[in-house]
């Protein structure tokens, strides 16, 4: 593994990665769910909504550093949090 830059924050990302598929894994086997039709008009289940979370908040970092330069990351970090609670509550 010395061919990849892992820090702390590398393997965090790793981490809660791991971790979100390990909870849904277990949400699906002991509480399945049918699709439900949210804000986007077609049906999503809990794996969908948080696909789409995943990547609303890999386009919201990108946007934050591009047009802020990045010096810091926090108030992004608050806005993906608004787009989750959003993404699980309304689509």
């Amino acid at each position: 593994m010395g061919w990849m830059a892992w820090n702390p924050y590398t393997a965090a990302f790793f981490v809660v990665i791991a971790s979100l598929l390990l909870i849904m894994t277990l949400l699906a086997i002991y509480r399945p769910e049918t699709p439900r039709v949210g804000i986007f008009r077609f049906p999503t289940t809990r794996g969908d909504r948080l696909f789409l979370s995943l990547v609303g908040t890999a386009m919201i970092y990108i946007a934050w550093i591009r047009f802020t330069g990045g010096t810091t990351m926090w108030p992004a970090a608050i806005i993906s949090v608004i787009y989750w609670v959003a993404m699980f509550r309304f689509a």
